[in-house]
């Protein structure tokens, strides 16, 4: 299963009754935007120029944006000019235990009950993981990392665990893609995914509940070592200013 931008926020358009193809170009720019950090958080979303940007009025872009909102990426407060929504410190790390666990079971499930052949689904996403960590591509490194675990929900064969994780939404995607910035860290982590990999292939339960609690939580303290989320990035990121939307400059390489 291949996680890209695109599918996020087709699902997302889904679960909201289908909005018109234009909030949908919208909230897809302005989303994969705030998740591989072109827009950071507290960063103004400049309507006007969003409007302008898209040869559009600004009911489309007012809509796309209450998309977001509902989603954990935006803030839109009264009165005031909407932003990126930052994410506490304290809230990343409850969804990570949260996300431990499920994988944890996730884990247990794929040992026990998938096939050979779904397993061998995981060896096609580990040698895209492996691809783009030894190209050092941030950015194929962290969609192909979304799309190895959603390809672990979809085969462990339980469709309320994987609704369950889906719920969890995409508030910590930013902070997941931040989390790769430092050098060596993508090469890691697929080198954890790989004996998570051999852990299903020997059907050994113990010890891929053991490997995935470990990425999810090296995952975490890769989110910690950034200070992603309590040092304020106002200063550093005031660049990231809505009225022309224009990104700053990305940072180096890491894990999710």
């Amino acid at each position: 299963m291949d996680v890209t931008v695109h599918t996020i926020f087709a699902d997302v358009l889904e679960r909201t009754a289908g909005r018109d193809s234009l909030v949908g170009k919208i909230a897809e720019w302005v989303g994969s935007s705030i998740i591989e950090g072109r827009l950071r958080p507290g960063a103004d979303l400049n309507s006007v120029a969003l409007s302008t940007r898209f040869h559009t009025s600004r009911t489309p872009v007012r809509e796309a944006l209450m998309l977001l909102e509902k989603e954990g990426l935006v803030t839109i407060p009264p009165r005031r000019r909407p932003h990126v929504a930052r994410v506490s410190l304290r809230e990343v790390r409850e969804i990570y235990q949260v996300r431990a666990h499920l994988y944890m079971l996730v884990s247990e499930l794929i040992v026990a009950q998938a096939s050979d052949e779904a397993i061998g689904a995981l060896r096609d996403q580990q040698a895209k993981l492996d691809a783009a960590a030894h190209a050092g591509d941030r950015d194929a490194y962290f969609w192909r990392n979304l799309s190895f675990r959603a390809t672990e929900a979809e085969i462990c064969g339980n469709m309320q665990l994987q609704r369950t994780l889906d719920s969890l939404g995409l508030r910590t995607l930013q902070a997941r893609h931040q989390s790769l910035i430092y050098p060596g860290r993508m090469e890691q982590s697929a080198h954890d995914h790989a004996r998570l990999l051999r852990a299903y292939e020997e059907r050994d339960a113990p010890l891929a509940m053991a490997l995935t609690r470990t990425l999810v939580l090296s995952g975490l303290a890769g989110i910690e070592a950034t200070e992603y989320a309590e040092k304020d990035i106002d200063a550093a990121d005031g660049a990231a200013d809505g009225a022309d939307l224009a990104p700053p400059l990305e940072p180096e390489a890491h894990e999710a």
